[in-house]
C-alpha cells in the first residue's frame, strides 16, 4: 500500500541553520502520526514542506502520490492544514471565517454553506455560527481553526500543535473529534504536540531532535524497547535527590517530572535497588516518600535516546 503523506531524505537549512536534516517520514491511510520532540527540533519546519509553505534543499515530498515540488496544486489539495500560529479574522463571524477559507479553496456557495454548517456542528460550534471569532474562548478558536482545515474534505490533515495553550478538558474534546475523522471517516493526521499523553493516543510516534528523527513506533512498541527498570520516588528535595542518585554506581539515568524522579537501574538490580533506598537516603540527608517500579513513559524513552546520541558509542 502506497503511503499517502512520504517525506524522502529532506533537509532544510536556513543559513548555518540546519533546521531539517535527512528526515524520512511515512504515513498510511487512516493513521495518526505524533511528532514530539523539544523546541527547536525541527518539528513546524518539516511541517511546512509537507504543505508546501517552504521548499526543501533537497529529497522529495509527496501527498496521496503527488510530487510537492512537481506538482504542488495538486499535492495540497488533499491537504488541511492548522499552523501553529494560525490566525482568525476576529471582526469576523465563525460562519464567514468558513466561507473566507472555502473560498480560497475555490468551493461555490452550495458546496461551502452545507460542509461549513455539518463542519460546525462535527466541532461543537453550529450554536456560535454568527459569533465574532475575536469573542469566541481559546479553546473555540481552536475548534474553529479544526474546522476551517476540514471544509474542502482534506484526505489529510497536518496539525501543528493543535492543543498548546488550551485547558485540559479541551485538549481532551480536541483529540476526541481528531480520533472520530481518523476511525468514521479515514482521514490521515500528522500532529507535532510537546504533550506525551496525548502522543500515546496516537497509532506510531516519531521523536525529533536538532532536524533529525531519531526513532519513531508504536507508542507500546518503543516502550517495550527500553532496556532498563524504571523506578518513581517521591521526596524531598528534589534536586539533591537526583545529584545523588545521579552519583549511585547503579544509576542508569535520573531524570526529573513534576514532582518525582525517574530513575533508571538494570531489571536485575531492582530488588535490591528497593530493599536498599531507604539506606541510601538516610546516607544522602534526603526524605524519602515513596518509591516503586513503573512502566517506562514515552518521555523516559525520548530521553534515554538523546542521552545515547549525546555519548560517544551510544551507551548509557
Amino acid at each position: 500500500m502506497k503511503p499517502v503523506v512520504e517525506a524522502l531524505d529532506v533537509h532544510k537549512s536556513f543559513g548555518p541553520i540546519r533546521a531539517v536534516r535527512g528526515v524520512t517520514l511515512r504515513l498510511q491511510a487512516g493513521e495518526i502520526y505524533a511528532l514530539v520532540g523539544p523546541d527547536g527540533a525541527g518539528k513546524t519546519t518539516l511541517m511546512r514542506l509537507l504543505c508546501g509553505a517552504l521548499e526543501s534543499d533537497a529529497g522529495t515530498v509527496r501527498i496521496m502520490g503527488h510530487d510537492m515540488a512537481k506538482d504542488p496544486d495538486r499535492a495540497r489539495s488533499h491537504l488541511g492544514y492548522l499552523s501553529q500560529r494560525f490566525s482568525l479574522y476576529e471582526e469576523l463571524t465563525v460562519i464567514e471565517n468558513l466561507r473566507f477559507f472555502a473560498e480560497v479553496r475555490g468551493l461555490s456557495r452550495t458546496d461551502w454553506y452545507p460542509r461549513s454548517m455539518e463542519v460546525l456542528e462535527f466541532v461543537g460550534l453550529a450554536p456560535f455560527v454568527h459569533r465574532r471569532a475575536g469573542h469566541l474562548s481559546g479553546g473555540m478558536k481552536q475548534k474553529l481553526g479544526l474546522a476551517t482545515a476540514l471544509v474542502h474534505r482534506p484526505q489529510v490533515l497536518l496539525l501543528d500543535e493543535p492543543t498548546n495553550g488550551v485547558d485540559p478538558i479541551t485538549r481532551q474534546e480536541f483529540w476526541q473529534l481528531l480520533l472520530h475523522l481518523v476511525n468514521e471517516e479515514g482521514i490521515t493526521a500528522l500532529v507535532t504536540t510537546p504533550y506525551m499523553d496525548e502522543a500515546v493516543r496516537a497509532h506510531r510516534v516519531g521523536f525529533m531532535q536538532q532536524g533529525r528523527l531519531l526513532l519513531e513506533g508504536a507508542p507500546d512498541d518503543l516502550r517495550a524497547t527500553f532496556p532498563y527498570a524504571v523506578l518513581a520516588i517521591r521526596g524531598q528535595p528534589l534536586r539533591r535527590w537526583r545529584e545523588c542518585l545521579l552519583k549511585a554506581p547503579w544509576s542508569r539515568g535520573v531524570q526529573r517530572f513534576g514532582d518525582r524522579i525517574h530513575l533508571w537501574v538494570k531489571p536485575e538490580q531492582v530488588r535490591r535497588v528497593l530493599r536498599g533506598m531507604k539506606r541510601f537516603a538516610r546516607q544522602c540527608g534526603l526524605q524519602l516518600d515513596t518509591v516503586h517500579q513503573i512502566r517506562p513513559q514515552l518521555e523516559d524513552v525520548f530521553l534515554a535516546q538523546i542521552q545515547m546520541e549525546q555519548v560517544p558509542g551510544g551507551e548509557t
